[in-house]
């Protein structure tokens, strides 16, 4: 706390002169009247003989008042102050001998009131056309979604015998070591992602340059152990999914989405699969092409992970990072459950349909921002600020839900003799969808623990509850991003 906010306490040369009083036997005169022919003495007031009066000692208030001008100005709630105050420090004991207020809400409550409304302009919109604009969102739902085309290309080469748990041979070290990556590599970009915030970006690549390997071995080593007799190639492809898995993180964390894309080029040599018997070999061509240009890629913008930084800098603990991987694991499970249908449209389809709507989700993750901050600037109270808040919410959540119905379309179409979805399968999948997005939107605000919990508990009763544990889980994260994120100060940087 600056010292200049202090009360100065009086001086000794502040008290006033004792003032003699007069005997009981004395009868005081009448006071003479003022000679205005005399010029009155040098420190003395006019016509009264008497030096003038001090003038008063400022008011703290109005010089926090003006400390916090800006910040008082843009808020929409008194409760902002109040957390600004509490920030900086001010203890209850401090703001009653400072301010003479009781505690941090009443001072906020009178900053408040002293301070008019103002909100700055909206920022202007960043250069580029890659740059956080809907084009970006785009590219990366692309890249998501292009990987699933290696399984096309893969399928002949993995069919064996009859797998377990119902599904066809090689599905499950191919799931296995796909959650186990989605789980780690979950928890490993919010740790490179928190260094990027920190400003450093050596130390965000050096993350994943130490923590990307051990992700493609931890895949591969699950993917071993569940594979039973006979799916050996399953478990060879797991083993090159992690290693593309580890890879692609370090591309996209930092920012190296287009480079991606060029290396899954190779990838679209499948497309003439789904009509045509293609040679193994130029399917085992096409997959290892892609990988090694993945993985000589992010070598490449991972050197600078080998320079060290400062010495001394621990980092954000790592225990930080895994929710953010239980998250994953959430996450994950849906989705691959939402892939294991019997049909086009509950199966792959719909795997499909889910990844590419990533990017799309992306942009009204985006969107959902920038309407809240935009609103921060031009409305004045906190229940005007909740009530757009929550229109925005409902628009962004309602659009990206009419995107993922316009891809499942899209894919029954384009899919060699895929039927159209029914109403059930069509409602199971914008439930998954629901969750998902609204689970996204919590851990990009901070709330993933509680995401991640119900998408876990959700994957886990999915088996025997079916859509109506997904259900449950779109309506708790509902809940929970209506008490979080219509607040102002959920928006407050």
């Amino acid at each position: 706390m600056s010292g200049s906010l202090w009360p100065k306490p009086p001086g000794e040369g502040d008290t006033l002169p004792a003032i003699p009083r007069p005997r009981r036997e004395e009868v005081p005169k009448a006071p003479e009247p003022p000679d205005t022919e005399k010029a009155p003495e040098t420190g003395k007031a006019p016509g009264t003989g008497k030096a003038p009066d001090a003038p008063p000692a400022p008011d703290p208030l109005d010089a926090l008042a003006e400390r916090l001008d800006g910040f008082v100005a843009a808020a929409v709630h008194p409760d902002e102050v109040a957390a600004l105050l509490e920030s900086d420090g001010m203890t209850d004991d401090h703001i009653r001998l400072t301010y003479g207020r009781a505690d941090s809400f009443a001072l906020a409550e009178d900053l408040y009131a002293r301070v008019e409304r103002r909100h700055p302009a909206p920022a202007p919109p960043p250069a580029g056309p890659w740059h956080g604009g809907l084009a970006n969102c785009l590219l990366r739902g692309l890249v998501f979604a292009l990987p699933g085309l290696a399984y096309v290309l893969a399928a002949p080469l993995l069919a064996g015998e009859q797998g377990r748990f119902g599904l066809p041979g090689g599905t499950v070290p191919l799931l296995a070591g796909a959650v186990t990556g989605w789980v780690w590599n979950q928890a490993l970009s919010h740790r490179a992602y928190t260094w990027l915030g920190l400003g450093d970006r050596p130390a965000a690549a050096r993350a994943l340059l130490t923590g990307a390997p051990p992700g493609a071995l931890a895949g591969t080593g699950v993917a071993l152990a569940v594979a039973a007799p006979g799916e050996a190639p399953a478990a060879v492809f797991a083993a090159g999914q992690s290693l593309y898995l580890a890879a692609a993180t370090a591309l996209l964390v930092l920012g190296r989405e287009q480079a991606l894309l060029g290396a899954l080029v190779p990838l679209a040599g499948a497309v003439p699969a789904f009509r045509w018997d293609l040679p193994d070999p130029l399917r085992i061509g096409l997959l290892l092409a892609s990988l090694t240009a993945t993985a000589v890629l992010a070598a490449r913008v991972l050197r600078p992970g080998l320079r060290r930084t400062a010495a001394g800098r621990g980092g954000p603990p790592r225990t930080a990072s895994l929710p953010y991987g239980l998250f994953g694991l959430g996450s994950g499970l849906l989705v691959l459950h939402a892939g294991t249908g019997t049909t086009p449209v509950s199966g792959a389809g719909a795997v499909v349909a889910l990844t590419l709507s990533m990017g799309p989700a992306e942009w009204l993750l985006h969107r959902f921002r920038d309407g809240a901050l935009a609103r921060l600037r031009t409305l004045t109270t906190a229940r005007e600020f909740r009530r757009a808040a929550t229109g925005t919410l409902v628009l962004c959540l309602g659009g990206y839900l009419a995107v993922l119905t316009a891809l499942l379309l899209a894919v029954t179409q384009v899919w060699p003799g895929a039927p159209r979805p029914t109403p059930p399968d069509l409602l199971a999948l914008l439930l998954v969808g629901t969750a998902l997005w609204l689970g996204l939107l919590l851990q990009a605000f901070g709330a993933v623990l509680g995401a991640a919990t119900v998408c876990l508990l959700a994957a886990i009763a999915l088996p025997a509850a079916g859509p109506a544990a997904t259900g449950g889980a779109a309506a708790v994260l509902a809940v929970l991003t209506c008490v979080l994120l219509v607040r102002p100060t959920a928006h407050r940087v």
